[in-house]
C-alpha cells in the first residue's frame, strides 16, 4: 500500500508511486494479468503527437475554490489555461447559483534572465500584489517546468509569506516534466490540501465527501434517504468547508483515476473511509458500490431495498434498450478508471466493444486494495476486450484503429478527440457530465443518448464526405503500433 506523507513538500509521481504507465497495446485482459503479477512495463514511443501536462490537472482542482487564488509561477504561456478554467468556472457558478465572480489567476512571467538569476523575487511581489486585490483566504503556487529547473524555492517563499500575511499560502509542486502521467496534477493539488488546509477533526459528521469535477449532483438524494449529506469538493468549495472534510464519515470517488490520492490520504491521516468499490458504471458495478456504501455507513438494510427498488425499475428499460442495440459495435476515448467504467457501461447494455484507447493505466491505486480496479471488474464481469490501448492522447493512433475496426458508434470523454470519429462518418458521443453514467439510472442515460445518436447519422456521414484528413494513406494502412516501442522484454504479452 502507498503510505501518504504529509510532511513531505512533494507527493511521488505516479510512475514511482503507483508503476503507472502510457503505452500498451493488447487486449484488456493481457492489462489486467500483468498489473497483478507486478509485470507491467511502459512502452515508450518513438513518436508522439502531444501530451498532457500534470500542471493542468493541478491548476483544474485549485482554480475552482470559491475564496482562493491561484498563482502560476511560470513563464505567461503557462496561463493559457486560464481562460479555458474560467469558463468552466463561470458556468459551474451559474448552475449551482453561486455569486457570479471571474477566476482568480496570476501569473508570475518568468523570462529568459529569471532562468538565470531566479525568479523568487517575482514570485514574493506577486504574491503581495494578489493578496492586496482580492484578499483571499488561502493562496496557492502552482509550480512549472521553468521554476523546476532553475530550482526556485517555492516551498520557502510560501511559507515565509504565510506567516506575512496570515493566511496558507501553499506550495503545489507540479511540473509538467516530472511525469508523463498528467493526472498526477490532481494528486499534486490534493497533496497540498490535505497537507496545508485540512485539520484534524473535532468531532465526527454525517457528511460524505464526493471527489468530483463539476458534474451533476446526483449523490444528494441517495445519501438524505441514507441520513447523511453529500459535500462535493473540491471544486466550488470554500476553504473553510475543506478544512473540516477529515470530519466527514466517509469518502466517495466519481473515478478513482481523479481521486485515489485525496480518497488514500484522508483514510490514512484521519481515518475517514474511502467506498473501496469500482465506480457504480452498469448494474452489475453499482450493485457493488452500493453494498460497500452501506458496510461502511451502516446502512446494509436499507441499501439492500434500494437495489430490490431499483432492479425492478431499470431492468425491464434496460431489456428493451438491449434489443434496439442488438449487434452494435462501440470504440471508447477516455482518461483510465472513467474508460474503464464506460466499458461496463457499453457491455451492461449488449453493445461489442472492439477496443478503447485509454490515457494511461494505474495498476494499483493509493488504497492498495484491488476491489477499487474498474478494469479488472469490467473483464471478470463482462469478458476480455480486445484491441486495448493505452495511448496517452495520441491521435495518430486512434484514427488509425477507428479506420481498420469502423465501429457503429464512438464514445468519448475529452472533446478533443471527438472530431475524430466524425470525420470518418463514425457517430460520436461526448458527455461531458461525469455523474451522467453514474448508477442505475445512469445505464439508462446513456442507452438513451447512444439510441438517439445512432438514430441521427446525416451529419457525420456529410461531414466526412466533406473533410479531409492529416493522416495519410500510407499511415492508414500501417499497424496503428508502429511507433509503440519496447524490447521483448519489455512486451506486456
Amino acid at each position: 500500500m502507498s503510505l501518504v506523507n504529509i510532511d513531505a513538500a512533494e507527493v511521488p509521481v505516479r510512475e514511482a508511486r503507483l508503476g503507472s504507465i502510457t503505452g500498451f497495446e493488447g487486449t484488456a485482459g493481457e492489462l489486467v494479468r500483468c498489473a497483478r503479477a507486478g509485470s507491467l512495463k511502459d512502452s515508450t514511443r518513438s513518436f508522439s503527437q502531444c501530451m498532457g501536462c500534470s500542471s493542468i490537472n493541478a491548476f483544474c482542482q485549485l482554480s475552482m475554490i470559491q475564496d482562493a487564488i491561484v498563482i502560476n509561477h511560470a513563464p505567461v504561456g503557462c496561463a493559457g489555461d486560464f481562460f479555458t478554467f474560467n469558463f468552466v468556472y463561470r458556468v459551474g457558478q451559474m448552475e449551482r447559483k453561486l455569486p457570479p465572480v471571474i477566476g482568480r489567476y496570476f501569473n508570475t512571467n518568468i523570462e529568459e534572465q529569471d532562468t538565470i538569476f531566479g525568479a523568487t523575487k517575482k514570485l514574493e511581489q506577486t504574491i503581495r500584489a494578489a493578496y492586496d486585490r482580492v484578499r483571499p483566504n488561502a493562496i496557492f503556487i502552482t509550480t512549472s517546468c521553468a521554476s523546476g529547473i532553475i530550482g526556485d524555492d517555492v516551498e520557502g517563499v510560501a511559507s515565509d509569506l504565510s506567516t506575512e500575511l496570515g493566511i496558507p499560502v501553499v506550495a503545489c509542486f507540479c511540473e509538467g516534466f516530472k511525469s508523463k502521467i498528467w493526472t498526477t496534477g490532481f494528486d499534486s493539488a490534493y497533496h497540498s490540501i490535505v497537507r496545508k488546509i485540512v485539520k484534524p477533526p473535532r468531532k465526527k459528521s454525517n457528511k460524505v465527501n464526493i471527489v468530483n469535477f463539476w458534474g451533476s449532483h446526483v449523490f444528494d438524494e441517495l445519501l438524505k434517504r441514507l441520513g447523511y449529506e453529500a459535500n462535493y469538493i473540491i471544486p466550488f468549495s470554500t476553504i473553510a468547508q475543506l478544512v473540516y472534510i477529515s470530519e466527514a464519515a466517509a469518502t466517495i470517488q466519481i473515478c478513482p483515476t481523479l481521486g485515489t490520492y485525496i480518497g488514500a490520504a484522508l483514510e490514512q491521516v484521519y481515518g475517514v473511509p474511502e467506498i473501496k468499490s469500482p465506480p457504480a458504471y452498469g448494474v452489475a458495478g453499482t450493485d457493488i458500490w452500493m453494498r460497500e456504501l452501506g458496510r461502511v455507513l451502516g446502512r446494509e438494510q436499507e441499501i439492500e431495498l434500494i437495489i430490490n427498488e431499483e432492479h425492478k425499475r431499470v431492468l425491464p428499460q434496460l431489456d428493451e434498450y438491449r434489443e434496439k442495440l442488438r449487434g452494435k459495435t462501440a470504440y471508447l476515448t477516455a482518461g483510465a478508471a472513467h474508460g474503464h467504467a464506460l466499458i461496463a457501461v457499453l457491455r451492461e447494455l449488449g453493445l461489442e466493444v472492439q477496443g478503447a484507447a485509454i490515457f494511461h493505466h494505474d495498476p494499483i491505486y493509493d488504497n492498495g486494495d484491488t476491489a477499487s480496479d474498474a478494469l479488472a471488474h469490467s473483464v471478470n464481469t463482462y469478458g476480455d476486450v480486445s484491441n486495448y490501448n493505452v495511448c496517452s492522447k495520441q491521435a495518430y493512433e486512434l484514427v488509425n484503429i477507428l479506420n481498420k475496426v469502423r465501429p457503429d458508434i464512438m464514445i468519448a470523454r475529452h472533446g478533443g478527440m471527438t472530431l475524430w470519429g466524425a470525420k470518418l462518418g463514425i457517430p460520436t458521443l461526448l458527455i461531458g457530465d461525469e455523474q451522467f453514467g453514474f448508477g442505475y439510472q445512469g445505464v439508462l442515460n446513456y442507452a438513451e443518448r447512444i439510441v438517439e445518436t445512432l438514430d441521427n447519422k446525416e451529419f457525420v456521414t456529410n461531414l466526412a464526405k466533406h473533410s479531409t484528413m492529416p493522416y495519410t494513406k500510407w499511415w492508414l494502412e500501417q499497424n496503428p503500433f508502429s511507433f509503440l516501442r519496447g524490447d521483448v522484454d519489455d512486451k506486456v504479452y
